[in-house]
């Protein structure tokens, strides 16, 4: 678990913009200086969000201003593909050098088969300097207290909720419970003249490849007091969702699916249904808001807290080379951390950056929907995936499990039957642990 405390040292910051100042001098000399010597090199940006291309772009054109020999390929892709993109990449002997995105959790089965090297000393102390990034960082962009990545940003959730439809539902303020996010849909749906929802009042992730659903559902179930994974002592783990706290979170997703009725499987979700209108609030990251600027600057919407906590999902930057496009691809990595960058990242792009030490103030004063990120409520509680080497597979096996669950309307209303599925969607996360050694007493 994430303490409030560690999380607030890490997010959006107000620190002065003098020492910020001094943070980028030191970077900018030591980058440009090592650049200088890189020659003419090309590196290509492998991303799994392609919202962050034109970030990556951007970094690549102000390094080309004073170094044009230095080219650089930025490919992102969606992030399913992305994935199957590195696992086939990483593994094929491919020529030239490449900076990687992926999260902590996901790298660990590349790093323990030695597929990605460790940090150069200069990204490696760079890195390891507390006032550049937290523990929480540092630590999930390395293995056994060795540097292999650079922090760049994360992922953590909040309600967006569409303010216009609030006040026609006689809604005045975010719901503060789970319990209320249920009655709030309930008074929030649109529907036709026979019942069917036609704007749902709470958008869940109830279809879809990938982990995505699975790392849903434990958001909700972060609310309930479970975790898809609990730690146990010696470092192994074992399933935490078949029990009352799982059963309250899949009991939601069915009562609202078919009970009340306020979301079906086949409804427009997530950010588009948002920025459209078809759809009253949903939770997501941070990413959203520059989405809506870009895509519905006319929606009327604000940002509110969940009511116990959020994930927080680091992502870092790796790189396969090796020699001199190896020297400019780390040397391209440590330009994404310039302050000039990171405040572009959270202004365009909407992601959090990891690094402190910048001053974000001019972003977040602009943009009050970024309020509920960062001033967050005292005791606030985050979750992260753990970095071991099946998370993977165990969140997409429990996201297909989740998405069958969500189509079968025959688990609503029957807790027996609910708690059978959880059992068995449980005993499957257990087996995989099992196998890999890593599940606890």
């Amino acid at each position: 678990m994430i303490s409030t405390q560690r999380l607030e040292d890490r997010t959006v910051s107000t620190r002065s913009l003098a020492r910020a100042a001094l943070i980028g001098t030191a970077l900018g000399a030591g980058l440009f200086g090592s650049l200088s010597a890189a020659g003419a090199q090309t590196i290509t940006v492998w991303s799994g969000y392609p919202e962050m291309a034109p970030f990556y772009e951007h970094v690549a054109q102000g390094l080309k201003a004073t170094h044009p020999g230095l080219n650089v390929k930025v490919e992102a892709i969606a992030l399913r593909e992305h994935e199957k993109r590195i696992a086939l990449g990483l593994t094929s002997g491919e020529a030239g050098a490449t900076v990687i995105e992926l999260s902590g959790s996901t790298v660990r089965r590349y790093l323990e088969n030695d597929l990605l090297p460790s940090a150069p000393a200069d990204v490696s102390a760079f890195v390891k300097d507390p006032k550049n990034f937290d523990s929480f960082f540092t630590n999930d962009a390395s293995k056994d207290g060795v540097v292999y990545g650079m922090p760049l940003f994360r992922g953590q959730a909040s309600l967006f909720y569409n303010t216009d439809m609030f006040a026609k539902a006689g809604l005045t303020h975010p719901p503060k419970t789970m319990d209320e996010y249920t009655d709030y849909a309930a008074k929030l749906t649109l529907r036709d003249a026979t019942g069917h929802p036609t704007v749902s009042g709470w958008s869940l992730r109830l279809s879809g490849g990938g982990q995505g659903i699975a790392e849903k559902f434990w958001t909700i179930l972060f609310e309930y007091g479970g975790s898809v994974l609990e730690p146990a002592a010696n470092g192994k783990w074992k399933a935490n969702y078949a029990n009352e706290a799982g059963r309250k979170t899949l009991k939601q997703y069915l009562d609202n699916v078919y009970t009340r009725k306020t979301v079906t499987v086949e409804m427009p979700a997530d950010a588009e249904a948002f920025e459209r209108g078809q759809t009253a609030m949903f939770i997501r990251e941070s990413w959203v808001i520059s989405d809506i600027a870009a895509k519905a600057p006319d929606l009327k919407y604000a940002t509110a807290p969940l009511p116990i906590g959020s994930i927080g999902l680091p992502t870092n930057l790796y790189v396969k080379g090796e020699g001199k496009d190896a020297k400019a691809a780390w040397d391209y990595v440590m330009a994404t951390n310039s302050p000039e960058n990171l405040v572009w990242l959270l202004d365009k792009v909407g992601w959090l950056p990891n690094r402190g030490g910048v001053d974000y103030s001019a972003v977040t004063k602009a943009q009050p929907a970024f309020a509920s990120f960062v001033d967050y409520p005292q005791g606030y509680k985050f979750f992260t995936l753990p970095s071991i080497a099946p998370i993977d597979e165990i969140m997409t096996r429990l996201a297909a499990q989740l998405a069958a669950a969500y189509s079968n309307p025959a688990l609503a209303g029957n807790d027996a039957a609910i708690d059978a599925f959880l059992k068995s969607a449980a005993d499957e996360t257990n087996t995989i642990l099992s196998r890999e050694g890593l599940l606890a007493d």
